[in-house]
């Protein structure tokens, strides 16, 4: 059962946003590991007010996509890096039928038809998605590349970080002869 919300954002949980029609409206289906949602907003708006909440807008996301894997259409986006919630588009973000969908709960994907993908997550449920599996399988190496190069560069930043910064060692107050073999012997 789909229970109707109205504030969400994309959290470690989200699989995936899709648009859903509600009489002349556009809402998004929320799909969680445990649960389904159904928000009164686009996917999009969705993306961005999550980008938002974890500290930088979507555009400022999506600049930081292009500079790191030089795409610039269809761009996978950084919600959140350090908890890996990235999430790809299915089309282009601004048209409609844009299906937003998370890489880090992607277990497998498998051509249905010619535009038709059937996606399983990792909790080991299924859904059948309306886009080709060459854009899936796209968007997976895409998404892949993105979290690769964006993880690399915070380790080499904490290394930065540690080399600049590691702890002074520490020195005994007293003399280490004391200690020695020598004095065992007393």
């Amino acid at each position: 059962m789909k229970h109707q919300i109205q504030d969400y954002e994309i959290n470690s949980c989200t699989m995936f946003l899709a648009p859903i029609e509600y009489g002349s409206k556009v809402f998004s289906q929320i799909a969680e590991v445990e649960d389904e949602y159904v928000s009164p907003f686009k996917p999009l708006e969705i993306v961005k007010k999550s980008c938002d909440y974890f500290g930088v807008d979507y555009e400022s996301r999506k600049k930081g996509t292009k500079q790191l894997i030089g795409y610039s259409r269809k761009i996978p986006i950084v919600i959140e890096p350090s908890n890996h919630i990235f999430f790809f588009p299915t089309t282009s973000p601004n048209r409609p039928e844009c299906i937003w969908i998370s890489h880090e709960y992607v277990e497998n994907y498998r051509r249905i038809g010619p535009h038709q993908t059937l996606i399983t997550f990792r909790n080991k449920s299924s859904h059948l998605f309306p886009v080709s599996f060459s854009t899936v399988e796209g968007q997976m190496l895409r998404t892949s590349f993105l979290k690769t190069k964006l993880l690399q560069r915070m380790e080499t930043n904490k290394k930065l970080n540690y080399l600049l910064h590691k702890p002074k060692t520490l020195n005994a107050s007293e003399s280490s002869t004391k200690y020695g073999p020598e004095k065992l012997n007393d």
